[in-house]
């Protein structure tokens, strides 16, 4: 679905990303891990496009992605949330995903402008599926309420709700439980399993080891920008250079 070919970024010079090449499956969860300042993010950016790369071919389901800007990208089907949140705090959460959606929403300028009995009915049918994508995160019931009012936890839930407004093929979780809990870690993990039961594909950048040798299906790990191993997560726990990279190499005596 989406595919890295020998990308490499370079800034001002300084190389942060060497010969990156990986493809996440239709349909799987994908992880990319690796130390800080490895390049996860950066790999991320150049996804979305927020960023492009100096070298390389970046595809998704056949289209290429280089000269694309975020919003055409958005449109292609890929979405992502931040590893600082982005939410509009002063809006309710039900206001938060229908904003989400407004680049699929297709009731035209004069609509808008008179308030047409289609636009009511487009506006209606998308605070609906608002309200069904905030049931898929457990804050159907606080719907209403300003998103500020919520806890640390359930904001990134929310974010989660409104990435998936753009209806999304894949989407991009970048530390999904930073922050969170325990409780709510796991109540995480069952949210982006059923989202995947649903036909999404999930591609994530995450710290915590447990929460992604738990979820992913193949796992990608990034050291100084550059990819040092790919496999099933028993593969990944087990592979010395993965090891030596998290862990620091023993100097001999």
């Amino acid at each position: 679905m989406l595919q890295f070919n020998q990308i490499s970024k370079e800034f001002g010079g300084l190389r942060v990303l060497d010969d990156v090449t990986f493809d996440v499956p239709e349909g799987s969860i994908f992880g990319l891990i690796g130390p800080n300042g490895a390049g996860k993010t950066t790999v991320f950016n150049l996804a979305t496009g927020l960023l492009q790369a100096s070298g390389g071919q970046i595809e998704f389901s056949g289209h290429s992605l280089g000269k694309l800007a975020p919003h055409q990208i958005t449109q292609l089907g890929i979405a992502r949330t931040f590893q600082n949140i982005r939410i509009f705090k002063d809006t309710s959460l039900l206001e938060n995903v229908v904003i989400g959606m407004h680049a699929h929403l297709d009731y035209g300028f004069g609509g808008l402008l008179s308030n047409s009995r289609s636009f009511q009915r487009i506006e209606a049918a998308a605070r609906e599926r608002a309200l069904e994508l905030l049931s898929w995160v457990k804050l159907d019931h606080k719907a209403d309420m300003l998103a500020d009012s919520l806890s640390y936890g359930e904001q990134r839930k929310l974010e989660f709700a409104r990435a998936l407004a753009t209806q999304p093929k894949l989407l991009l979780l970048d530390e999904p439980v930073a922050g969170m809990n325990s409780a709510e870690k796991s109540e995480l993990m069952t949210q982006i399993l059923s989202i995947r039961q649903r036909g999404y594909s999930i591609f994530l950048i995450e710290h915590d080891m447990r929460f992604v040798m738990g979820l992913c299906d193949r796992i990608a790990v990034l050291n100084f920008g550059r990819i040092i191993a790919q496999g099933p997560p028993d593969e990944i726990r087990n592979n010395p250079d993965v090891i030596e990279a998290y862990l620091g190499k023993e100097e001999d005596e």
